[in-house]
């Protein structure tokens, strides 16, 4: 009997959107597809729909095709693509961890990238925030090494990587507090990026970002078997051939590369990657080759719509879209804690 075999009769399928997939992920895209549509609308500025159709067929002519092209899209981009980054990372992490309250804001690689940014931005006063990309990914990378590190003792469990990323995730919210109390009138464009936020990002920003999900996510998903693989624990996915450290090291270096680029050009969104995998597991099952993709358009809607509903609460105020996730996740995040914890 091969390991395929094990696996599938491991991870059962049961309700209809288990039996159908294709269907249920093709209704998720329409859907973000749909309300990425409507938040092209959706901003201090009022624009018609009318508008928005007009600028995406070309007609730039007018003001607010120019908002909608200049301003709106790229965020609305930036929404899918940072979202299916947290996601999928999200995704591959409580994967790898077995642990669904693992992702990258909960086992540091978030806070590592933060700090990292906060240090830089409050080392050069003005410094504009994509200037920031380059430092906030190797403070992600940097956190995730030092978690494997003191994790690795003859093998890295998941029990340590979790355990470990906690510390480390505390340790480096240390340093950002500490960092806010030392500059106390330097932080405002550090703040700003520190919540996490899509204000004024361009296409530059979508540029930045874009490889790293074309390139990782395609490899992540064909990986997906080697995660089912590893979910049966570490003794039976050696016993069935599978290399089992070295396939948890690559597939936490994608998940940590796909982390470090989302933050790197939004910030510190938080829970994006602990709640989107998690309902994409409730609704497609366990079989990561259906939660992977679906983790990641569920990313998307939550981004669409915490990002959405930051610029439409109250304009011309925005609220940043960490805020409107930390809000929304937080409830969550108690709820899985209640629910892991029975």
């Amino acid at each position: 009997m091969t390991s395929t075999t094990i696996v599938a009769q491991y991870v059962r399928r049961t309700t209809l959107a288990q039996r159908h997939p294709k269907v249920l992920m093709g209704s998720l895209g329409a859907l973000a597809v749909v309300l990425s549509f409507y938040s092209l609308s959706v901003g201090a500025t009022e624009v018609s729909m009318g508008d928005v159709f007009n600028a995406l067929v070309g007609d730039t002519t007018d003001q607010a095709a120019r908002i909608v092209l200049d301003f709106q899209l790229p965020r609305v981009l930036l929404c899918w693509l940072v979202g299916i980054a947290l996601a999928v990372s999200g995704g591959v992490m409580q994967g790898v961890i077995r642990n669904p309250l693992a992702a990258p804001d909960v086992i540091g690689v978030t806070k590592g990238a933060g700090f990292a940014g906060m240090l830089l931005l409050l080392a050069i006063p003005g410094l504009p925030v994509f200037a920031v990309v380059p430092a906030a990914f190797a403070g992600g990378l940097g956190a995730a090494a030092l978690v494997y590190l003191f994790a690795y003792r003859r093998g890295a469990t998941p029990v340590r990587i979790a355990l470990v990323g906690i510390a480390v995730s505390a340790a480096f919210e240390a340093g950002i507090r500490f960092l806010l109390v030392r500059n106390p009138l330097d932080v405002s464009a550090a703040l700003i990026w520190l919540t996490g936020s899509l204000f004024g990002r361009s296409m530059s920003s979508v540029l930045e970002i874009l490889p790293w999900v074309l390139v990782l996510v395609p490899l992540i998903v064909i990986w997906s078997r080697k995660l089912d693989v590893l979910g049966l624990g570490d003794d039976l996915a050696a016993g069935l051939g599978e290399p089992v450290e070295k396939t948890r090291r690559m597939l936490l270096l994608f998940a940590v590369a796909l982390a470090a680029s989302a933050v790197a050009v939004s910030g510190t969104i938080g829970f994006i990657g602990l709640i989107a995998p998690h309902m994409a597991r409730r609704v497609f099952g366990g079989r990561h080759l259906a939660s992977i993709p679906a983790a990641g358009l569920f990313g998307v809607l939550l981004m669409l719509f915490a990002d959405m509903l930051g610029r439409g609460l109250a304009p011309p105020l925005e609220i940043p879209t960490g805020l409107v996730t930390a809000v929304i996740g937080g409830p969550y995040f108690l709820y899985l804690l209640v629910k892991t914890g029975k």
